[in-house]
């Protein structure tokens, strides 16, 4: 009886977190003028307006530079400067392509690497609106001493206020609060012990440089 009653209230609690997970994502919308940061992102994922989102940001000034992180190794330059809808002047100049990441834990590792690597302090971050949550969770995690903005972009196969109502709105949203929770659980377990940030570790690797 007693274990019933603890399952009953662990279901109940990751029910009522699902729905403050996906009104968290319904209500999700870009800032309408987002202060200027040294750098933009676009996490690469099943919808192509992540990439015309942030090469808009970079054409109004917003951000000085762009990493398209997490590019299918098959897909050109020209190919993303397409999809983008980028002018040549800014594409050229000041759009960068990550082929590494293909998740988003690759994403914020890809991102770190390039941020620190340019000496850039800011970010603002374009992505799905159901997948900023966990996106931003990473990337805080990379990028501890960053500011991070975020930008989210809406996912028009998606109706984040009544996803329950079919397989795929609830399939998407159910999974992806599951990897959000899972991300949770795993910061929450590594705060428990001392830690280091990837920056550190790698500084004090055997063979690093001093």
């Amino acid at each position: 009886m007693r274990s019933a009653a603890i399952l009953l209230l662990v279901v109940v609690l990751w029910a009522v977190g699902l729905w403050a997970f996906s009104v968290r994502v319904d209500q999700s919308t870009p800032p309408a003028d987002p202060a200027p940061a040294d750098a933009v992102v676009a996490l690469t994922g099943s919808s192509n307006a992540r990439i015309t989102a942030a090469m808009k940001l970079l054409e109004d000034g917003k951000a000085t530079r762009m990493l398209v992180s997490g590019v299918n190794p098959e897909v050109s330059r020209a190919d993303i400067k397409g999809v983008a809808k980028a002018t040549r002047r800014y594409y050229d100049c000041c759009v960068d392509l990550g082929f590494q990441a293909t998740d988003t834990v690759g994403n914020a590792r890809e991102t770190s690497g390039w941020m620190r690597a340019k000496g850039f302090k800011s970010l603002i971050v374009v992505t799905s609106d159901f997948h900023m949550p966990r996106a931003m969770l990473e990337l805080h995690e990379a990028l501890p001493d960053a500011k991070l903005t975020p930008y989210p972009v809406k996912t028009e196969d998606l109706d984040s206020g009544h996803w329950w109502r079919s397989g795929d709105g609830a399939r998407r949203m159910i999974v992806e609060y599951c990897k959000y929770l899972v991300i949770l659980a795993r910061e929450a377990f590594l705060s428990l012990g001392p830690r280091s940030h990837p920056a550190q570790a790698a500084s004090s690797a055997p063979g690093a440089p001093a």
